[in-house]
């Protein structure tokens, strides 16, 4: 549960950097430069998800989701300083239960 936990934070890191470069460069009017480091992050996010121990693609996918969500309201607060309201924390929750439901739950042979 620890490694998958590491590999899913890891990969929502690389992925909301990886976005985020882009939204800086169409949104914000950054240099077209920002693609690159965006490009080699996305590349980075989609690799670490093939560590995932599940079993099938997309469950790997579907779980990570929670995660995902978690990691971008941790974004919104520690980069462009906006804190998450208690909402916001209380859908987290659910989606982390929902992505340990699909994660761990047990599956018939």
């Amino acid at each position: 549960m620890i490694r998958a936990a590491a590999i899913y934070t890891a990969a929502a890191v690389f992925e909301i950097a990886g976005c985020f470069s882009l939204w800086l460069w169409l949104r914000e009017g950054r240099s077209g430069w920002w693609i690159l480091p965006g490009t080699v992050s996305l590349l980075i996010f989609a690799a670490l998800l093939t560590l995932s121990n599940a079993s099938l693609a997309g469950r790997a996918y579907a779980a990570y989701g929670g995660v995902y969500i978690c990691a971008s309201l941790a974004w919104l607060w520690l980069v462009e300083g906006v804190r998450p309201d208690r909402w916001d924390a209380l859908g987290a929750l659910v989606c982390l239960a929902g992505a340990a439901i699909i994660l761990f739950g047990p599956r018939a042979a």
